[in-house]
């Protein structure tokens, strides 16, 4: 009994210190992913350059965080300003399995980093670019409703049920906005990442997701205003990095607000 107990602490420790360290790394590659996917590039075989000069980069010139900070911020080949954006999302992917380390024990903290760290690039992808690639949502549709028939059966059914209505919702609203307005207010990616929610958190959140994720835009607006971005009745936000972030929050506190 005593040495059960033993291994099931010696594991939920390697669960949170393996997802803490590996955090950083996995930001890292997201961060190419978010770069490299909607121009359709190459992601994995590719030797990482500069985007200025083209130098190709050394394996010390990846290290998370460490690169950076002994850099400057600046490419060591030719100087350039290299941005904030790997460091960033660097330390969002380390947040996430901080918050899934708090919320979770055992191997399920990789479930939630896993699903965490996929909405963040989806939701930084739309942040960029405007876009949510269906070679991200699709499979993330299929990756929740597969994780319910491995892991919890009885919720199969909710799941499915969520994610088809999940894209009919959204798309019926979308064409609604599109008749009233005469233009485009929600894509064909916001309904496929909605699906995707209800596929993880099952039909009865996804009043919840929708609610917490317009909450979360008209607060961004509110802010944008407050710091002096003018925004008019034509302005938009992307919505996919709300609807993400709403449902990895519902997933991982879930338990708590039952």
């Amino acid at each position: 009994m005593g040495g059960e107990l033993l291994d099931q602490v010696a594991g939920a420790s390697a669960a949170r210190w393996g997802a803490l360290l590996s955090a950083p790394f996995v930001g890292s590659f997201l961060g190419v992913v978010v770069r490299r996917l909607p121009e359709g590039r190459p992601i994995a075989w590719v030797r990482s350059r500069c985007e200025c000069c083209g130098a190709a980069l050394s394996a010390w010139d990846l290290v998370p965080f460490c690169s950076w900070l002994a850099s400057g911020g600046r490419c060591r080949y030719c100087g350039h300003p290299l941005g904030w954006f790997y460091p960033a999302i660097e330390f969002s992917a380390f947040a996430v399995a901080l918050a899934a380390i708090a919320a979770d024990s055992g191997e399920k903290i990789w479930l939630d980093c896993c699903f965490g760290w996929w909405l963040l690039a989806l939701g930084w992808i739309d942040v960029r670019r405007w876009l949510l690639p269906d070679s991200l949502t699709l499979p993330l549709i299929i990756a929740g409703l597969a994780g319910a028939v491995a892991f919890d059966p009885e919720q199969l059914t909710d799941r499915a049920l969520g994610a088809a209505l999940g894209y009919l919702s959204l798309r019926a609203i979308a064409v609604l906005y599109r008749g009233l307005r005469n233009r485009e207010g929600l894509g064909h990616g916001d309904a496929k990442l909605l699906a995707a929610s209800g596929a993880w958190v099952g039909a009865m959140a996804l009043p919840q997701v929708v609610l917490g994720a317009a909450v979360l835009a008209l607060f961004t607006a509110a802010c944008l205003r407050l710091a002096g971005v003018r925004l008019g009745a034509g302005s938009a936000l992307p919505f996919g990095p709300f609807l993400a972030l709403t449902t990895w929050l519902i997933w991982v506190l879930g338990p708590f607000l039952i």
